[in-house]
Parts: C-alpha cells; sequence; structure tokens
C-alpha cells in the first residue's frame, strides 16, 4: 500500500507526465480575442459578472528587453485573462465553507499559440477538497465548465 501511494504521488506531481488535476484547460481552434470575447458575453449571460480584465500578454511584451532570452520562451500569441463573480455563488461557497471566499472573486485565463487558444481556470473542487465546501464547490466548477464549453463550441 505504502509503495503504491509514493508511486501515486510521484505519478500525480510529475507535470511532464500530464497537466495538473487542479487545472480545467479548454483547447480549441479560435482566435484569442474571439474566444475572449465568447466567454466573457457567456459568463455575463449567466450573471457572473466581469470586474477586471488584463491583457497579460501585452504587459509581458513591456518586459521584453529587460528579461531578454526569458522572455516569453513558450512562445505564446497572447494571454489575456478575467476576474470575475456571482454574487449568490459567494454567498453560497460562504455558507459552505468562510475559507473557502479565497475562491472569490474567481478568474479565468486564455492563451494563443499555433492557432488554438486554451482557456484554463483552477478547479474549485480540487482547491476546496476537504472542506465543508467542497460539493458546493464543486457544482460551482461544473456550471463553469458548462458556460465555457456552451461558449467556445
Amino acid at each position: 500500500m505504502r509503495r503504491l501511494s509514493i508511486l501515486m504521488f510521484l505519478l500525480l506531481s510529475c507535470p511532464a507526465l500530464a497537466g495538473s488535476p487542479a487545472v480545467y484547460v479548454k483547447t480549441v481552434e479560435m482566435d484569442l480575442d474571439a474566444a475572449y470575447q465568447s466567454v466573457y458575453g457567456a459568463l455575463e449571460e449567466n450573471r457572473f459578472w466581469v470586474v477586471f480584465e488584463a491583457d497579460m500578454g501585452e504587459r509581458m511584451a513591456g518586459f521584453k528587453d529587460r528579461w531578454g532570452e526569458d522572455y516569453n520562451r513558450s512562445r505564446l500569441d497572447g494571454v489575456k485573462s478575467m476576474v470575475f463573480c456571482h454574487i449568490w455563488w459567494t454567498n453560497q461557497i460562504a455558507n459552505a465553507d468562510p475559507d473557502l471566499l479565497a475562491l472569490c472573486p474567481l478568474h479565468i485565463s486564455l492563451y494563443a499559440k499555433a492557432g488554438t487558444t486554451s482557456i484554463v481556470m483552477l478547479r474549485p473542487s480540487v482547491i476546496a477538497e476537504g472542506s465543508p465546501g467542497q460539493a458546493k464547490a464543486a457544482e460551482l466548477e461544473k456550471e463553469l465548465v458548462g458556460i465555457i464549453e456552451a461558449a467556445v463550441k
């Protein structure tokens, strides 16, 4: 049993073998701006209000000379992020476990590379693992994944 536990730990902590189970990733053949606007609109339609937007790719480009060869080694074509909130969900999460208010507000980042755009989000259910609010966080995650999937299909 101990060997199995050690093996599982090594496999789950090795990012070269697979993506992190804590990160939801949806990759689509869409332009970054089109995917961003589609996800933004879908969130707002579902009462998740976007409260802050950041063009992280543009901000990183401002450091290109300073960072030299360390700048954009992944060769990303763009990175954008949005911070959003749904007050009903905030209340539900707070009712289940006030410590999970660390999730609020939520955020999503999108990045483009080689003609595709990836939408990435920390999975609330994984963050809430072991918490009395894990079930609510899983419901929230399911709703968010559904919104994202519908927005970019």
